[in-house]
């Protein structure tokens, strides 16, 4: 596991950034899956300056979405769909036929799971996985106790998942259940990046990186992957005395 500490927010991003940029130059036809949310803000910023100015070629990549509130789609402030086209696909001109995104408003949400289940498999996997950590240690919407063996599913949000996601949103919104890709996904990924950022994260960062394996941790799957990073700024990666 290569874990690194930056001296800050900027430093962990532009790092980040160069190391996405440099794997799609060896490979132009990656299959992407990137978190949205604030830690990987900045990093998009690099990535949209550098494709704007000729220097980085997006237009071979297939981008996976990651997870979605249930309910919620791009056109919705506060969605997780809603960011990414923000922060990277708009910016970035990324087009639609390069994104493969869940449809958290469908009907049969067990149907969408399959699809993007298809879609990855039939890429031939996920080259590079992008994920951040939430407080209570889930990755995407795999909460504590989710099993690392599911691939897409339907969770249950857990009530802090549901607090801190109210910031995405303008007014307070009703969260009750995300559709995500899997830990299975990131055991199966080439490549997985953690990346966390800020004073909140350092405790459940020394869990995940430092204490046991656990579904209660699902942070901590991290640790069993061959070929994993774990990239952190100061501030993450220390914990309060």
């Amino acid at each position: 596991m290569d874990v690194r500490v930056f001296p800050d927010y900027a430093a962990l991003s532009q790092q980040a950034a160069h190391h996405i940029a440099h794997l799609i130059r060896q490979k132009p036809n990656a299959v992407l899956c990137l978190a949205s949310g604030d830690t990987p803000i900045g990093t998009f910023q690099q990535l949209n300056a550098m494709a704007q100015a000729g220097e980085l070629d997006l237009n071979h990549c297939l981008f996976v979405g990651l997870d979605e509130w249930v309910g919620f789609g791009p056109a919705d402030v506060g969605s997780c769909a809603y960011y990414l086209y923000k922060d990277l696909f708009t910016p970035a001109r990324i087009r639609p036929e390069q994104i493969a995104y869940f449809d958290a408003k469908a009907d049969d949400l067990q149907a969408e799971c399959h699809r993007i289940d298809r879609i990855i498999a039939d890429a031939g996997g996920l080259d590079f996985l992008l994920v951040g950590i939430g407080v209570n240690g889930h990755i995407a919407l795999n909460e504590p106790g989710t099993s690392f063996t599911l691939r897409c599913h339907v969770s249950q949000l857990a009530e802090s998942t549901i607090s801190v996601g109210q910031k995405y949103f303008t007014q307070a919104t009703p969260l009750t259940q995300g559709i995500t890709l899997g830990l299975r996904h990131l055991t199966d990924a080439r490549e997985v990046m953690l990346m966390a950022s800020g004073p909140r994260k350092a405790t459940i960062m020394q869990a995940a990186l430092h204490g046991p394996v656990t579904e209660q941790v699902p942070a901590s799957i991290i640790q069993t992957h061959p070929n994993a990073r774990v990239w952190l700024d100061e501030a993450a990666a220390k914990p309060a005395a």
